[in-house]
């Protein structure tokens, strides 16, 4: 029997430090403008070996390898289309040779051109890119925070920042059934209208905005935008909100977690992924731990669909409930949340609801 495997591409994301993980020494001397430079005459790094992810349901266990594409974001925003293609295209290569038999893309990865299609096309491995489980688990993260922070999920105003991209569209789409009232924020008007127009008769309240201060209202707020810099700042919150940040690079602020100690930031929730796995290289997660990109490859790897699955601009909400409902049957689970890469523990969250209490009495 062929044994399962895989392939994901991951890229710096916060530049100096990402590249001392693999290069301890170029990360320390380049400077970041640098390494922007120089990341586009590198060729496909190979990270590690990935072992010890076992399906909770079959026991079966899954091989697998981490690549990293030395393209940083804005590098990748920067360079023409056919560049990018190119060297992920590149990284595909090194995989197949791995003996991969799917690909995952990471970060912008994912996002450069039609979102994997030309990749798809490439490559003899089939491709996803991830976002499918990052839209399920995100909607997990945002109503796990809300529960502990003691928002009531049915009654409150969430807010979709980037809601015209690819995940913010479907997220969008699945939060109008479920909530209260929904803000949908992006750059061009007539775009976050026509997301607002697709939204309208599920049950929410439907508004869309160009303008940022507009998340002021919400309780809840995911931002899932392709910024390079962040867009959202401690102006922008109220007392006692939360904040999925689902974007790499991120899109919150650090002075939101300097100045505001009565707002729950995380960062989209970790996956626990089944088995003992050893990734052997630290991305930056605790053990064991994986973003829910990585997670939608090994679950469609262990379920044996090698298969084009989660690419272009279009995720169905059927197709997020599937990866979600196949994820589950073989142990991957969310497990607890992150803040800045660092963990959000207990009693962090009642610090942040107890000086939100003292803020909103002053208000």
């Amino acid at each position: 029997m062929t044994q399962d495997s895989f392939a994901f591409i991951i890229h710096p994301i916060q530049i100096k430090k990402d590249v001392q993980r693999k290069f301890p020494l170029l990360g320390k001397i380049l400077t970041e403008r640098q390494i922007n430079f120089f990341s586009r005459f590198f060729p496909p790094v190979y990270l590690s070996a990935v072992e010890g992810i076992v399906s909770a349901e079959t026991g079966r266990e899954l091989k697998g390898w981490l690549i990293a594409c030395p393209f940083t974001p804005p590098t990748m925003l920067s360079v023409p289309v056919e560049v990018a293609y190119k060297k992920i295209v590149a990284c595909g290569h090194m995989a197949e040779e791995l003996g991969a038999r799917l690909l995952g893309l990471g970060a912008y990865t994912s996002v450069v051109g039609d979102a994997g299609k030309t990749i798809a096309e490439r490559l003899a491995v089939p491709v996803t890119t991830g976002d499918s489980y990052t839209v399920y688990m995100a909607i997990e993260a945002i109503r796990e925070a809300a529960r502990v922070m003691g928002i009531d999920y049915a009654q409150a105003t969430v807010a979709v920042v980037g809601a015209t991209g690819t995940i913010g569209r479907t997220c969008a789409a699945m939060l109008a059934r479920d909530t209260a009232r929904l803000i949908l924020v992006g750059r061009r008007a007539e775009a976050v209208e026509a997301v607002r127009e697709q939204c309208e008769g599920r049950g929410a309240q439907v508004s869309a905005s160009t303008q940022m201060s507009s998340i002021y209202e919400a309780d809840l707020i995911l931002t899932v935008t392709s910024a390079v810099h962040e867009v959202i700042y401690p102006q922008h919150l109220k007392p006692g909100s939360v904040v999925c940040d689902v974007a790499r690079p991120r899109d919150v602020s650090r002075l939101v977690a300097a100045e505001r100690d009565d707002v729950l930031v995380i960062e989209g929730g970790m996956i626990e992924v089944p088995g003992p796995v050893d990734f052997h290289f630290n991305f930056g997660f605790p053990p064991r731990m994986a973003y829910a990109c990585m997670a939608e490859t090994m679950a469609l790897a262990l379920e044996g669909r090698y298969e084009d699955y989660t690419i272009g601009k279009d995720i169905t909400e059927a197709q997020a409930v599937e990866i979600g409902q196949m994820a589950a049957r073989h142990g991957f689970r969310l497990s607890g949340f992150r803040s800045f890469e660092a963990e959000v523990t207990p009693e962090q969250i009642t610090r942040v609801r107890e000086n939100a209490a003292r803020r909103q009495k002053k208000t």
